[in-house]
């Protein structure tokens, strides 16, 4: 069994600097030498492709709502050849949804707990000083069994500000590990859904060496390093299958949302990945078994996939045949129209009677899962599936038939069933794993 040293990056809430922390800490570290390994705690699908921008290595998702054992420990393997994993949880540190699933309820805390990473908590300190030490006792204390390494004390004011935040720290007998002066230019860029995608960002290098040599100045690296553990993991079994041998996925700004977990899976088990980009009007590979167009943007540029003629041409000539999946925004690509926010109806692929709508955006957040009422690429009718959803459209038209009963993670139906014609397939929910990979 392989020890899996690392830490987890956390905080009490969202918005609190982790993720700028998480990339720093990534490049600085691999700047060193050391082969870091990213993670990422939660289903968040945007943040590992930073992560990996930033440490050179594909980042992968832990999830223990949407996970089971096997699949943990696959995931977890992907770390044996690293020197230190740094993995970024995601909201605060306990925040879970209030039914468990396959082994916790998705906290970052349990992530840490059970990988036997100890917590760096980034607190943001402005508004207070030694008060901070009470909020950081309370996370320390909420979860005894919970291996916590220490704080970094985010958008101090003044040197003064420092000293009083750092009292408080030792009175309550928590190590400080660095504290990051107040600056304005650290926040990365975010749209509706959040940050922008890797991709986009307009010198993403240059920001994370920034955020690097910015850590370096106030971060204590070799105390942050030295506070590393993991436990050891069991063999793992493999990560799941691909659901084709041949596999056409589109590749561009409109769709870019896959799991890392789910790719290296088909790669390891010989799949053949075919990437095509629909926004520069190219068609799937005709020799493909499965087109799979993952989530992203479709939205933004919905006036360009209308006049993709010759994507449109190849992916409807697939579907006579073949089978055609969709995730969230490739299932609205999928169907007969999109309507911007601009009110502006854009046509579609039209191989689904879905119609979707951003004029008045409406938010879908959560956890899913799905007992599938028709098959779907790689599952049988009748399998029950873990995933997530996180958009602003809404349905106007669904005429097709429901590809799944859908709730969320408390068990409560939501509207969002999926659709299925023929060949051609399509979820608003993101597939993580199977329920039965426990």
């Amino acid at each position: 069994m392989a020890e899996v040293p690392g830490l987890l990056i956390s905080a009490p809430s969202s918005g609190t600097g982790k993720t700028t922390v998480t990339l720093g800490l990534l490049r600085a570290l691999a700047e060193d030498g050391l082969r870091v390994q990213p993670f990422k705690s939660g289903p968040d699908y945007i943040d590992p492709a930073f992560h990996r921008a930033a440490a050179g290595r594909h980042s992968f998702n832990l999830d223990g709502w949407a996970m089971g054992a096997d699949l943990w420990r696959a995931i977890g393997a992907q770390a044996v050849d690293a020197d230190i994993c740094i993995a970024e949880g995601s909201m605060g540190l306990y925040d879970g949804v209030a039914t468990r699933g396959q082994q916790g309820f998705g906290s970052s805390a349990e992530t840490a707990r059970a990988m036997g990473w100890p917590v760096v908590l980034v607190l943001d300190v402005s508004g207070q000083a030694q008060s901070a030490a009470a909020t950081a006792m309370g996370f320390r204390q909420y979860m005894p069994d919970l291996p916590f390494a220490g704080v970094i004390l985010n958008r101090v004011a003044s040197a003064r500000h420092e000293r009083l935040a750092r009292a408080g720290m030792d009175r309550a007998g928590l190590t400080v590990l660095g504290a990051l002066p107040r600056r304005g230019d650290l926040a990365l860029p975010e749209r509706h859904l959040g940050l922008i995608q890797a991709s986009e960002h307009p010198d993403l290098d240059a920001a994370i060496a920034g955020y690097a040599d910015f850590l370096r100045a106030h971060v204590d690296l070799p105390a942050i390093g030295a506070a590393a553990r993991g436990h050891a993991l069991p063999a793992s079994a493999p990560l799941p299958p691909p659901p084709a041998q041949r596999i056409a996925i589109a590749r561009d700004a409109a769709f870019s949302f896959t799991y890392p977990h789910l790719l290296r899976g088909w790669h390891a088990a010989g799949a053949e990945i075919l990437p095509f980009s629909p926004l520069a009007d190219a068609p799937p590979d005709p020799r493909a078994d499965l087109v799979w167009l993952p989530g992203g943007y479709p939205e933004l540029h919905a006036g360009r996939l209308a006049a993709a003629e010759t994507f449109g041409a190849g992916l409807r000539a697939h579907a006579q045949t073949r089978p055609v999946h969709g995730e969230c925004g490739g299932y609205m690509a999928l169907g007969a129209g999109l309507i911007d926010k601009d009110g502006t109806r854009h046509r579609m692929a039209g191989l689904l009677g879905l119609v979707t709508s951003y004029e008045k955006r409406r938010f879908h957040l959560g956890y899913r899962r799905a007992t599938l009422r028709a098959a779907m690429p790689g599952h049988a009718r009748g399998a029950v599936l873990r995933g997530h959803e996180f958009h602003y459209s809404s349905i106007l038209e669904q005429p097709d038939a429901p590809l799944a009963a859908v709730t969320d993670a408390d068990g409560a139906p939501v509207a969002e069933t999926g659709s299925v014609r023929g060949h051609v397939t399509g979820t608003f929910f993101h597939l993580i794993a199977p329920e039965d990979a426990a």
